[in-house]
């Protein structure tokens, strides 16, 4: 009798976490961005506010993330992200549940607010990049690569799926079926989201491979993961180095221009398009492409950091603000349809980028051992930001009818960002420890 042979194809139990990660991150972060926007006007006119007043929503769950970041990513350093991210998945799942329940103003902020806005913070920030970065590291830009692909095509399913139900129910419903959706991704959860590096699992980063006849214990483990993260030319800082560093401050900058032109814009887009003469049957259609074109940019974006030389990373991040600088310049200096095109896909090229390199950079730059706390504590720097741009854009439009003032101050930070973004050099360690002068 034949033998049966043994199969010998494996995918690295890392992957199965990324492809979660992007799923689970799509429907939480796509709903908080995207479905805000297609809610603004029906939730503004419900309750009688401005739109700064309804934008303070979208900036308390981002004054929410810098404030909890830093102690989410030292928990994550300490403990391991698993129960991190359950809890933040179960928080933003209720908060999208009483939204349907909701009939005061006050209420509004707290559901979408405080519980939407703190539980994607606390769950699928922070604490799933600590997990990738953590078991990835020849691969960390593809795996990033991914998982933000798969948060900009869910997206854009999510932008055609809530206008849909907008339209035959309204938002309450929306945010009820969401809620339960989250509810449900808790138990894959607890399975794909790992507490500890791969080494405590037998396994070293990326999958690589080792002498199968050699022992597998824990600190064996460990010890070759040091050794395969040196032979890529990763070093590990920790918390106070990489902060005594002019690396970081500087990201910090393009960081906090990306989070004002992103905060603001994603969460007024579909406003603008409609203030403009645009349907809202069209005005989603073109968010659609605004997001479609946020993929190849988080998917080819990871790839090419992957194998650019740290030397020459920062120059993904000034190409990224470029491009802001080119949509917003074009749309202020045209009006046309044409150049609400060219905005929109900018923006979408810029944005998509945008995060997954900065997380990327910071992985490459300061390696695994931290990276929970430094991720983290940059966030917090930028939390006042992320607070005031949403605002920002809405009472710049209730005292001008227009958000042109907002789109020019967007337009001036990414410039300044430029020319920050520009400057980054990698950090280098002295043997005492020490941050080697540049």
């Amino acid at each position: 009798m034949l033998e049966k042979r043994k199969s010998k194809f494996h995918l690295f139990t890392g992957w199965w976490s990324v492809l979660f990660i992007g799923v689970v991150s799509g429907l939480g972060h796509g709903f908080n961005m995207y479905a805000l926007s297609v809610f603004f006007k029906d939730i503004a006119g419900e309750f009688g506010i401005e739109r700064a007043a309804t934008s303070w929503s979208a900036g308390i769950g981002r004054l929410e993330g810098g404030i909890t970041s830093p102690l989410v990513g030292w928990l994550s350093d300490k403990f391991g992200p698993r129960w991190i991210v359950i809890l933040g998945i179960f928080i933003a799942a209720v908060g999208m549940i009483i939204m349907y329940f909701i009939t005061q103003v006050w209420h509004y902020y707290v559901a979408w607010g405080v519980l939407i806005g703190l539980g994607l913070n606390i769950g699928l920030t922070v604490a799933c990049d600590k997990m990738i970065n953590d078991w990835f590291i020849k691969r960390r830009g593809l795996a990033q690569g991914i998982k933000f692909a798969l948060i900009g095509v869910f997206g854009i399913v999510i932008i055609q799926v809530i206008t849909w139900l907008n339209d035959i129910r309204d938002w309450r419903f929306c945010c009820l079926v969401w809620g339960l959706v989250m509810l449900a991704s808790i138990p894959l959860a607890y399975v794909l989201i790992k507490p500890q590096r791969p080494e405590h699992y037998g396994l070293l980063p990326d999958g690589a491979e080792f002498e199968s006849d050699t022992a597998k214990d824990e600190q064996g483990m460990i010890a070759r993961g040091v050794s395969y993260a040196s032979s890529l030319q990763e070093t590990e800082y920790s918390f106070k180095q990489a902060l005594k560093t002019s690396t970081y401050w500087l990201m910090v900058i393009g960081f906090t221009a990306h989070n004002f032109i992103a905060g603001g814009f994603n969460l007024h887009v579909f406003p603008f398009l409609t203030d403009i003469g645009i349907d809202d049957a069209a005005a989603s259609g073109m968010m659609g492409i605004m997001i479609f074109f946020t993929i190849p940019a988080r998917f080819f974006g990871g790839i090419i950091a992957d194998r650019i030389p740290k030397r020459h990373l920062q120059l993904l991040l000034v190409a990224a603000f470029l491009l802001q600088v080119i949509g917003i310049s074009a749309y202020l200096s045209s009006r046309s349809l044409a150049a609400v095109y060219v905005l929109l896909v900018c923006h979408g090229l810029s944005s998509g980028a945008m995060t997954p390199l900065i997380v990327l950079i910071l992985g490459r730059y300061f390696g695994r051992k931290a990276f929970g706390s430094i991720l983290g504590t940059m966030i917090a720097f930028l939390a006042p930001m992320g607070l005031f741009s949403p605002v920002y854009y809405g009472w710049i439009f209730d005292n001008n009818a227009s958000y042109d003032i907002a789109f020019i101050t967007a337009v001036a930070l990414a410039s300044i960002a430029v020319v920050a973004t520009f400057l980054i050099r990698p950090p280098k360690l002295t043997p005492n420890g020490t941050i080697a002068p540049r």
